[in-house]
């Protein structure tokens, strides 16, 4: 049930957002969710403050899951160590781009490093097959058909990002 903080890193539609939230399902915590894109250091105090009542008052450590955290400048990084430190909250921060360049030496140095890859193929393939079937999450209420060298094409072309082959469906 307690979980330090991460960071997961890889290409697009590899489920590093899936990741957080099913993490946060497992451990029966909060989870927060913050754009560096968006967000400024006010939103990541807003949220640490958030999370400091929480522990006060006796819950379970929250997540904070950052995406794209390598956007974030080193201040509004920076911003976030003394209560990753302390355990305030566990961090889960995600990236497209290289940990070890992007992300804050100090973070990193607290952080476990998860490296995601690109889907295969047969993979997507598979996918694509579960969403098609599916009745409650997917298609399969509206009995689709496809044809196979159109599922052949989907794992394919999407370069191994779920997301893309899932939309494109």
């Amino acid at each position: 049930g307690r979980l330090g903080s991460i960071i997961l890193s890889g290409p697009p539609g590899t489920g590093k957002t899936t990741l957080a939230h099913l993490l946060a399902i497992e451990t029966g915590s909060e989870l927060r969710t913050l754009s560096a894109v968006s967000s400024g250091v006010k939103d990541v105090r807003e949220v640490l403050a958030w999370a400091t009542d929480i522990i006060a008052s006796g819950g379970t450590r929250p997540l904070l899951f950052i995406d794209e955290i390598h956007r974030f400048s080193k201040s509004q990084q920076d911003a976030l160590l003394p209560d990753v430190e302390a355990g305030i909250v566990s961090l889960i921060g995600a990236t497209t781009s290289n940990p070890h360049f992007a992300v804050n030496g100090a973070l990193l140095s607290r952080s476990q490093l998860f490296q995601l890859e690109s889907l295969k193929p047969e993979d997507i393939r598979c996918l694509l097959q579960r969403a098609l079937t599916d009745h409650e999450r997917g298609l399969g209420q509206y009995n689709p058909r496809v044809d196979e060298s159109a599922i052949e094409y989907l794992s394919s072309a999407s370069e191994g990002d779920a997301r893309r082959a899932l939309s494109a469906l």
